[in-house]
């Protein structure tokens, strides 16, 4: 992994982004931090166009989005095309939000819907992803629901985005979901896992929690993995300084 495929998931700043003129203060400050390239999520509304403006200026690309849920599965082309306009090729589904998983026809029925809209976007240049969260480590007929989502889609229509502290908090394995995603995870999710002060599973930067990360970051090359995007949901301090925090660990220890 090099330092040029640490992304800054925009989530972690979504307090930060609701108004264009804070985007563009924001942007500034991530760039500052040393990263080179964002996932875009959690952002309130902005021109496309006046977005690439924005990135443009402090030197920022984008590697990635999330977008709205129902919005990947009913208009998968215009998702594409509002990609295209940022010159970016991938997007994950991000949350499987009004969504039932309670029967394996439930999971047919949304895996057959994530697949059609995958081969809409990748038809169109765009790969999509999925994001998991902890309830796809419940069991449907025996068996995990993401296992059974991966099984039930096309490789070239869904890949996948693990994301590590949340199959840390379901009861899997970082390590061994990247080796199950072999050729199938161009995005990897950072986000340390550790117990808090109150005894409780708790959200940490990169370094300050429990996770393996040099064997992870191995996997998730060996899986083919593009953009290593550091995530928090929550931070314990300023969003900025978490971030900061991760990528100086991520680049002083990390790092080829």
């Amino acid at each position: 992994m090099n330092i040029n495929q640490v992304a800054a998931q925009l989530y972690t700043l979504r307090n930060f982004l609701q108004t264009p003129a804070d985007i563009a203060d924001s942007m500034r400050k991530v760039r500052a931090i040393g990263y080179e390239t964002v996932q875009i999520s959690g952002m309130g509304p902005i021109d496309a166009g006046d977005l690439m403006t924005i990135l443009d200026g402090e030197g920022l690309t984008v590697c990635a989005t999330h977008e709205d849920s129902q919005k990947i599965l009913q208009d998968p082309a215009w998702v594409a095309e509002k990609l295209h306009k940022m010159r970016c090729g991938h997007t994950a589904y991000p949350y499987p939000a009004g969504v039932t998983l309670n029967t394996l026809d439930d999971l047919k029925r949304f895996a057959a819907a994530l697949n059609a809209a995958g081969k809409i976007l990748r038809d169109a240049g765009v790969q999509l992803s999925y994001h998991n969260h902890h309830m796809e480590f419940r069991h449907v007929e025996g068996r995990t629901i993401l296992e059974q989502i991966y099984e039930m889609t096309d490789p070239l229509n869904l890949q996948g985005e693990i994301d590590t502290y949340w199959v840390q908090f379901g009861g899997g394995c970082p390590t061994d979901w990247c080796r199950k995603l072999r050729r199938r995870l161009p995005l990897l999710h950072m986000k340390d896992y550790m117990i808090n002060q109150d005894n409780k599973p708790a959200y940490a930067e990169i370094g300050q929690g429990n996770l393996d990360w040099p064997i992870i970051i191995s996997e998730a090359e060996k899986s083919g993995c593009k953009w290593f995007i550091v995530e928090q949901d929550e931070c314990p301090r300023d969003p900025f300084e978490s971030l900061k925090m991760s990528f100086e660990h991520i680049r002083d220890n990390l790092c080829a």
